[in-house]
Formats: C-alpha cells, structure tokens, sequence
C-alpha cells in the first residue's frame, strides 16, 4: 500500500470528511468535535475512523473505507494504527453484528450490555432500541 498515510485530521477539514461520508457512507454523521483520523492515498481521503468523548471514555463512532477499496485491507491498516497509537482500554465501540469479527481481530471485546459504564448503555439501548443491530465491544489489547 504505497503512498497511503495515516494522520489526524485537522478540524478545518470536517467539510472533507462529511463529502466523503456522502459518498460513501450517506447515513453516517461526522460531528466537528470528534477525534478524526484519515487514510489517505496520493493525497486523497479513502478511510476515516471517528472517536467522540463520553465522560472518561471514548466510542469509535464509525470507520468507513471507500467503497471501491473495501476488502483490501486498508480498514485492517486504519485499525492496526489505531491499536498501535490511539485505543485505551477507555475505549468502546458499537459494532455492527457483521462486523463483529472485525473488530475483534484488532482487540475488541464482545461485552453484556450490563457491563457497559452508564453513559455508552443508555446511548447503547437508543441506538438498539431504534432497530440497529449493534454489539457493544470493549478495547482490551492487554488480554
């Protein structure tokens, strides 16, 4: 993968970003205020992954891969950095059940939903709750 980099995005950019989510992730919504990290080729964007801040802790909100670049690994490599550089065992993610083996290639947990702190469960259940089929999962690279 020549010519790809990985760097935090500076928030003046978000207007990218939200181009890219409607491109190819239309339901998905980029809020200025998260932690953004982009995948870039030959200057372009071609994955995004967002952290927001929950109290002490921190929900990867969405990673998305360009379409036409899916199955290639490059989602293994966005996550890989963020193993390697970002993810605390402060971190959650809510996972699309398809994506469960995913997530946990790269140290997520499957975790009750019981065992979530107070703040991501009740942002847990609306999101479920509205139909979404979601898992909540918990960084824990020490494991």
């Amino acid at each position: 993968m020549n010519n790809v980099e990985i760097s935090q995005l500076d928030p003046i950019k978000v207007p990218l970003v939200k181009k890219f989510y409607k491109e190819h992730y239309p339901t998905g919504k980029v809020n200025k205020s998260e932690l953004i990290y982009s995948l870039t080729k030959d200057n372009s964007i071609i994955g995004i992954v967002r952290f927001r801040s929950i109290e002490e802790y921190r929900l990867l909100t969405g990673m998305v891969i360009s379409t036409a670049l899916r199955g290639q690994g490059h989602g293994s490599l966005l996550m890989n950095y963020c193993v390697s550089n970002i993810l605390t065992n402060q971190d959650f993610c809510f996972a699309y059940r398809h994506l469960e083996s995913f997530y946990s290639a790269h140290y997520f947990k499957k975790i009750d939903v019981v065992d979530l702190p107070n703040s991501l469960k009740t942002l847990f259940l609306r999101y479920t709750n509205s139909g979404k089929d979601l898992i909540p999962m918990h960084f824990q690279a020490n494991c």
